[in-house]
Order: C-alpha cells, then structure tokens, then sequence
C-alpha cells in the first residue's frame, strides 16, 4: 500500500511576497476574481498542491473555503492569496456568545496570521433563507461577536465580517428596479446586518445564479448572449443579460432601506459542465461561455444599468469537480478543474507557459567574462523570487536573460526537477534565484528591473531545490 502523504512531507514553503494588508480592489481580472474551493470529494489533491496550483499556474489571487480546515488555511501561506473563511451554520448558535467567539478566533484564525493573508470571514452561508430559527436568530449577535473578538486582538482592520445570502431574501426581482426584500426577513434580519456592515466597512454578499433562474426562453439571457435583451418598464434601461438584473434587483432592495451605499460582492456564481442527459444548456460549452463572459463582463468597470462604471469582486463557484455533493448530477460539476488539476475548460485563467529557449551546455558567461560564484554564507539566508505584480512578458525576458548569460536552467527545462508546474512565473522563479544565488545574494542582484523580491522563506518544493 502506497504510503499517505502527511502535510509535513507536502509542505511546500512558498513565496515570500510582502502580505496584503487589506482585501483591496484591483483592476481587472486578477484582482477581482476568485473562487469557491468546495472539499466535498474524495479525490482531490493535497490542500499544499491546490495552493501551489492556484499561486503558480492560474492567475486566481483569491479564494473562499467553507471552513477553517486549517490543513488547507496552512498551505496557503506565505502566497499572498487573500483568503475567505466560512463558519458553517451549525456553529453560528455557540458564537453568539463572545467568550466562545474569542476563543474559537483564537484557535482558528490567530495562528495562521499574517502567514496566511485572511482578509475575511463569513458568519454561516446563506442562513437568513434556509436557516433553522435558532440559528437566523443567533446570526447577528454572532457576526457582532467575531468582530468584538477581531478588535480584541487588533484584527478587524485586517479582517472583516459578513455573511452570503440567496435571492430568496428579494420579494421581488422583476423588473431589477422593483427589487424588494422579504418583509419578514427586511426588519428582524436584514438591517440589523447592514447596519453591522456598514459599521465597520465590510460588504454585502450574494449568489446569484443565473443558471438557475433560467429557462428554454431565457438561456441566452443567462448565458450574456448578446441577441438577448430585455426592458425595464419603470426605468427603460435595457439588460442584456440576467446577472445584471439580479445584481439590480439588490441593488434597488438595499437602496429601499437607504443601504445602497454599501459595496456589492459577488459571493458565489458558475455554471455547470454536466447534467441529466438532454438537460437543456448544461454542456462544457455553455460552462465555459457562461464564466468566460462574467470574468470579462465584471471586470470590465462597464458595471449595470443602475450600477455604472464599476467592477465586482467575484468569486466563481467552483475550483473542483467534488464528486460526493448530493443531489442532481450538476452539482457535482461546476468545478473548473478535474480533482488532477486538468482545466474542465479554458476561460483564460491558467497562466502563459514559459518558452522552452534555454542553452542546452550552460557556459556561466556574462559579456565574455566567466561568472565566478563567491562563497555562501549559511546564516540569514535568503531567495530571489518574482514580486506578485510582475507581468509574465517581463517575466520572460528576465528568463531568457539568465539562462542566456549560461547559468545552468537545466532544471526548468522538460525533464527538469523544477519544469513542472510549467508556467512563466514558476520558472523566472527558478531562474531569477539561480542568478540572484550565483552572482552573490546581493540586494542589486534580485531587482531584474524592480520585478523581483528576497525572501527568507525557503521556495524550494519536491525534488526541485531552490
């Protein structure tokens, strides 16, 4: 029997990149996409494989677990990664209580701070509209409670606190202008929690669906298909697509309760690769369509028709196929991936792969005049690694430049201990270090035109040895 690999033998130390010290807004797609990593499966890879994944071969900089599994909070430290974390409903009741807040913050989140960049935590899932009584009435004391326990420890302006909600909070949706929440949830639930949200700064969040709010009539509605259109008959502003609608019909229920100044995350969306045989627009292409077009679409600062010119931070729903959810064959794949990390389809995230262009008989050459390597010190040691920001074109010209001074990129080329996983950024990493380690460890020799950073965190992983 193969061994099981423990998270100790995985352990990958990653990148050392300065720590985000706030969930920012950032233009364009890597600052404002993420993705739901649902662990409901018994194939996936190790949690340190999933991080290593994300960091290095997608241009994903954010994700949202539903729990505190702290395996998985663990591997992704030191990646920058900002990182989302969800208190299942069945413990929303015991956090009500600060003390019990306190110590759960204490056990679960403090630890893996600043290693890990937790940028927010959410109070339970869609509890205001499938939540038992107890647990609805318990939601806000807990939300208040976590944060009490955040500021205890100088966190809350790190970490912030919500909690996601369905559509099934609108009375209302159609037309997006008309939206209005539930009367029952609007008084006893709703405000108490946008008053806490805008209290201390944090968003609102939802999951919308369009997938499954749509029909035969209206799948090329849901799917951004640009021969569909519909009206609004208060306003005469034309959707052409139903997330806008949804993501108005919100924006109009907050703005009925004056809460409309608070910011609007999207929480969780996708669309599945695989469904019941003949199941109408539940294909890989109408996957790949549906989150190809939102990636563009919420990034693009086009925005709604009475949201303009802005940007929604998204979190696509989900990183794996997870084969042991219940229920009808399509929640079983909305995953963007295969549990061996193979894409189910391209929407555009998975990083450019570097150009194979190396010397296959490294001479350590620069201008003629033999590159002597100068004794290594053991102590303070550090690594040469891409800055977060670095664009995969400047990336390869600092490969193509190391490797074309003769310095031995071997390991980086098919076959190689560090080829895999065989993306630009992975193996600038390699080589930017190999130069930064060859040349002397000193400052001026880790810049590579200010795309480069030291780090005392140790990149090395499996056979491939920084």
């Amino acid at each position: 029997m193969a061994k099981k690999l423990s998270t100790a033998d995985l352990a990958v130390i990653f990148i050392g990149i300065p720590l985000l010290i706030a969930s920012t807004y950032i233009s364009g797609v890597e600052g404002t996409i993420g993705v739901n990593y649902g662990t409901v499966a018994n194939n996936l890879p190790h949690p340190v494989q999933a991080a290593h994944f994300l960091l290095e071969s997608t241009i994903i900089n954010r994700v949202r677990l539903y729990d505190t599994n702290p395996d998985i909070i663990k591997a992704f430290a030191h990646t920058g990664i900002a990182v989302t974390v969800n208190i299942p409903n069945n413990q929303i009741s015991s956090l009500a209580e600060l003390n019990y807040a306190k110590e759960w913050l204490k056990t679960n989140i403090v630890p893996h701070v600043p290693a890990t960049n937790i940028v927010r935590i959410l109070v339970g899932n869609e509890v205001v509209s499938i939540g038992d009584k107890l647990t609805v009435d318990n939601l806000v004391p807990a939300m208040q409670a976590i944060h009490t326990a955040l500021v205890s420890v100088s966190l809350d302006r790190l970490i912030k606190v919500s909690t996601p909600h369905s559509l099934g909070i609108l009375l209302t949706s159609s037309p997006p202008s008309a939206g209005k929440f539930r009367q029952e949830y609007e008084n006893q639930f709703l405000k108490p929690i946008l008053g806490f949200l805008k209290a201390t700064g944090s968003p609102f969040l939802i999951n919308p669906y369009p997938f499954f709010g749509c029909s035969k009539d209206t799948l090329d509605y849901a799917l951004f298909r640009t021969n569909s259109k519909v009206q609004d008959e208060n306003t005469k502003l034309t959707y052409t697509n139903m997330l806008d609608a949804q993501l108005d019909a919100v924006h109009s229920a907050l703005k009925l309760i004056h809460f409309d100044d608070i910011e609007i995350v999207i929480a969780e969306t996708g669309w599945p690769s695989k469904g019941e045989p003949g199941q109408l627009g539940v294909d890989v292409e109408s996957a790949a369509e549906y989150n190809t077009k939102l990636m563009q679409h919420v990034t693009s600062g086009v925005g709604t028709p009475l949201m303009p010119s802005r940007t929604f931070e998204t979190y696509i729903f989900g990183l794996f196929n997870e084969n042991l959810k219940p229920g009808p064959t399509s929640e079983r794949n909305f995953g963007l991936f295969q549990p061996d990390m193979t894409p189910v389809y391209d929407i555009g995230i998975l990083r450019k792969k570097a150009k194979v262009n190396y010397p296959s008989s490294p001479t350590p050459v620069i201008v003629g005049v033999p590159i002597i390597p100068k004794p290594k010190t053991n102590s303070g040691k550090k690594w040469c690694l891409p800055k977060p920001e670095a664009s995969d074109e400047n990336l390869q010209k600092n490969i193509d430049y190391v490797c074309g001074l003769g310095i031995d990129c071997r390991p980086i080329q098919e076959g190689g201990a560090c080829f895999f996983p065989d993306t630009v950024r992975a193996h600038a990493a390699y080589a930017m270090n190999a130069y930064y380690q060859t040349t002397g460890r000193n400052g001026y020799d880790c810049d590579f035109a200010q795309t480069a950073v030291t780090t005392i965190s140790n990149p090395s992983y499996g056979e491939c040895i920084y």
